[in-house]
């Protein structure tokens, strides 16, 4: 079905709960920067400020989340481009400090940032640089960006295990009661853009992710304990699965109480919450069987998802790179409203089948162009086509948001990017 034409245009924020409620729209909403996993990194921010004119003597584009280097979409930008989603601020980034206090940096690419007071960062005898968990340098580095790198990656601080002293509360030190002072950050900014903006409003709470792999090193604590490395934390969901039951089911525990003050403090000025970002496929094949996911993660989403669906307007996200479509079943009966990136891609993704199959049951938040081929290395007419085809065929039911399949990688070539905001109808 299609928005009655003869109507006044929508306002993004009408688009957005539009799609996320499966109702019919004026046209596919669009995102970018509103979720950690649909933005941009920082040097293509740049460039594209740049390349429509944004970048007049201002000063550079502020890096908004340093563990992936996303630059910040600022109003200008989200406006020049149609964009209908703003993300509602955290207190603190993946290394655990504030986005405050922003001093200039410099990217190995040569561009000329913002970064945050606390992105303090080493230089090593082999050209790469360390971060520290909330910026102490006297701490273990947290993660590494290799030299001539983009992004930073986790370093692994985990001990040798010990199997008798195994403690799930190890693994759970970092969910803890929200505190006033958080609550008041969120209510200030959740008031803030709701009654000064027309746009949708996206939120990530933190604690709500079962297994995030991203999250499993915690590059914010300076000693984190328990099971840490990415490797034996996947082969502990098959050998140690009564462990993981018991963190999930405290991070549940608290998480419930969480959402609870978090609501009282923003209610149903944010739209939809990004709840969980665990990847269970690569582009091949799954982490975990569908038999697998309800077992060992379904339950403690269901309570989460649940108790938002009985006391909040909010819709649920959740984000699942690669071949993941044996599990979408799992994902709706969880009650997960959204999914993110759609990875049309990966095996299985057809973007066809997907929309036949679940299009009116789950809101496809992604899916709009590959990041990994054809917008980095195809033509701007290849771009253009691919993008048109997605909208055609995402836009077959109700319930959509238009999205590149995750994050838009460095060196993307900006004139694709114009290409895609062409295929969307935006005059650049």
């Amino acid at each position: 079905m299609k928005h009655d034409e003869s109507q006044p245009p929508m306002t993004s924020r009408e688009r957005i709960l539009g799609a996320l409620n499966h109702q019919p729209t004026d046209r596919i909403p669009v995102d970018l920067g509103g979720t950690p996993c649909s933005g941009a990194q920082v040097s293509v921010v740049a460039n594209l400020r740049r390349a429509i004119g944004l970048d007049k003597g201002g000063e550079p584009v502020r890096v908004v989340e340093p563990y992936q280097m996303l630059g910040e979409i600022g109003a200008d930008l989200r406006t020049a481009l149609g964009i209908d989603v703003v993300e509602l601020p955290k207190p603190r980034n993946m290394f655990g400090f504030a986005n405050a206090d922003w001093k200039p940096w410099r990217t190995f690419d040569g561009t000329d940032v913002l970064v945050p007071g606390q992105f303090n960062t080493t230089p090593q005898p082999n050209g790469d640089i360390l971060m520290y968990p909330e910026g102490d340098t006297s701490a273990p580095a947290s993660a590494r960006m290799p030299k001539g790198g983009f992004y930073f990656d986790s370093i692994i601080r985990q001990p040798p295990i010990d199997e008798a002293k195994l403690n799930p509360a190890d693994n759970t030190e970092e969910f803890s009661l929200v505190s006033e002072e958080d609550l008041a950050f969120y209510e200030r900014h959740a008031r803030d853009l709701y009654d000064n903006t027309d746009l949708g409003i996206a939120a990530g709470f933190g604690g709500t992710a079962f297994g995030d792999i991203a999250l499993v090193p915690a590059p914010w604590m300076k000693h984190p304990k328990g099971i840490r490395d990415i490797e034996e934390w996947y082969i502990s969901t098959v050998t140690r699965q009564d462990y993981i039951k018991e963190v999930f089911a405290r991070q549940t525990e608290i998480a419930l109480k969480n959402l609870e003050r978090i609501y009282q403090a923003v209610g149903n000025r944010v739209h939809v919450v990004f709840m969980d970002g665990t990847d269970l496929a690569s582009q091949n094949s799954l982490f975990c069987s569908p038999d697998a996911y309800r077992e060992l993660y379904q339950p403690y989403a269901r309570k989460l998802n649940d108790w938002i669906h009985a006391n909040t307007a909010w819709k649920t996200f959740k984000h699942c790179c690669g071949g993941c479509e044996p599990l979408i079943e799992g994902f709706i009966e969880a009650g997960y409203d959204v999914l993110n990136p759609v990875q049309t891609s990966a095996r299985g993704m057809d973007p066809e089948v997907l929309v036949d199959r679940y299009g009116d049951r789950i809101v496809f938040w992604g899916g709009g162009v590959d990041t990994q081929q054809a917008l980095p290395f195809g033509t701007p007419e290849e771009v253009r086509q691919q993008v048109s085809e997605r909208l055609e065929v995402f836009g077959r039911k109700n319930g959509s948001v238009f999205n590149t399949i995750h994050n838009i990688q460095c060196k993307t070539p900006v004139e694709n990017l114009l290409a895609m905001f062409e295929a969307l109808g935006r005059s650049l």
